[in-house]
């Protein structure tokens, strides 16, 4: 998972290149920006795209609205369609997508964009990659049959919107519990104590990899990341453990600590 983002204190010009103006945005699209003079790109996503959560009023055993007004983006869902269309007016130039583990109960796929240069790049091009899964065990019925398109789907989601600091699930990404799990395969798992490691664990395991030896030193390089302006959540001060994380900050700070263990080689 690699990001690179340089913040400067003007626009950089990055010349045209196909339809786009010199700081690399489209000439006929209305953009939304932050105060920081980024894109706002949560706000770039169509209404069209995006439909409420129907597993997160469920659970609280709440009526599912019948439209978006007033949530929250844990209580969204986004469409692949809003995902292409963001990956669309963003700009790239190559998608590519590599198959890190292919059998029968489970697929992994890695999903690598180069995106174009912009103003909030400096004018860098930049290569951003995320992974995405599909087992037996996080999918239903039709779809345990489509392992290999499912975790390509998810792999392509979770590269755009986290690049672009999209916070909305994918519809592609919400797992399930599968309901009707072959009855060889759950015994294997029983026998094995098989479980899928949760982002959070990754997140842990690769703290500890990167030298950070328990959550106290991960807090402190939580504050460093604030201290230099890479990353800045409010809710950090409310995390006691890595499980406290949300899956969305988990997988971007997975990112930092993937470009820290990279420097340290």
């Amino acid at each position: 998972m690699q990001k690179k983002q340089n913040k400067s204190s003007s626009p950089q010009k990055v010349g045209p290149h196909q339809g786009r103006n010199e700081f690399g945005l489209l000439n006929n699209v209305n953009y939304v920006f932050q105060e920081d003079g980024f894109i706002d790109w949560r706000s770039m996503v169509a209404r069209e795209h995006l439909y409420p959560k129907r597993t997160w009023f469920e659970k609280r055993e709440k009526a599912v609205p019948r439209n978006i007004d007033g949530l929250k983006d844990d209580q969204l869902l986004i469409k692949i369609s809003g995902i292409k269309e963001l990956a669309k007016t963003r700009g790239f130039t190559k998608v590519t997508q590599e198959v890190v583990k292919c059998d029968l109960e489970h697929v992994a796929i890695k999903c690598g964009i180069s995106w174009l240069p912009n103003y909030e790049t400096d004018g860098q091009e930049i290569y951003f990659e995320d992974v995405g899964n599909a087992t037996v065990y996080n999918t239903k019925s039709f779809a345990k049959k489509c392992l290999e398109t499912i975790a390509a789907n998810r792999a392509f989601v979770r590269s755009v919107r986290n690049f672009l600091n999209i916070h909305i699930v994918g519809e592609s990404e919400i797992i399930e519990e599968s309901d009707d799990l072959p009855s060889n395969s759950f015994e294997s798992r029983e026998q094995n104590n098989f479980s899928i490691p949760s982002t959070q664990d990754l997140l842990k395991n690769l703290s500890i990899e990167s030298g950070i030896e328990n959550f106290s030193n991960f807090k402190n390089f939580l504050r460093d990341l604030w201290t230099t302006d890479q990353y800045r959540n409010e809710e950090a001060k409310n995390w006691l453990d890595y499980s406290d994380i949300p899956t969305d900050a988990a997988r971007q700070l997975m990112g930092f600590l993937n470009s820290l263990s990279k420097k340290s080689k």
